[in-house]
């Protein structure tokens, strides 16, 4: 079992940057791809980024690309999103999510492990 918490979530202004931590307790990440989704009120969750066990192949969703960087550190357990350039429309509630496979997905249901999220607010 992983129980993931992330945190760094709040509110920033348009242009500024965030960067979001999953912290992972229970097991070990090496053996789990790891991707960040979110969610805005009354759309659905979508997939913002991945990553592969290995710390490899990141995978960006267009909407964030050239902005957002996934990253991660299997020793401290520990998966970051750095958000750069924020938008108004990246306000959602931000979640991080284990996958136990080699291959990284986009899709929520893929991944079995989820945190709670956090909020990402940023103001025009």
């Amino acid at each position: 079992q992983v129980q993931l918490v992330e945190s760094g979530g709040g509110l920033v202004q348009a242009g500024g940057s965030l960067r979001l931590s999953c912290a992972a307790s229970g097991r070990t990440l090496n053996n789990y791809a790891m991707g960040w989704f979110r969610q805005a009120p009354g759309k659905e969750r979508e997939f913002v980024a991945a990553i592969a066990k290995s710390g490899g192949s990141p995978y960006y969703a267009d909407s964030v690309k050239g902005r957002f960087t996934i990253s991660r550190d299997n020793a401290k357990n520990t998966v970051w999103l750095q958000m750069n350039s924020l938008k108004p429309e990246d306000t959602a509630v931000y979640y991080c999510a284990a996958s136990h496979t080699t291959v990284i997905y986009t899709t929520a249901k893929m991944y079995g492990y989820w945190g709670q999220g956090t909020q990402v607010t940023v103001s025009s």
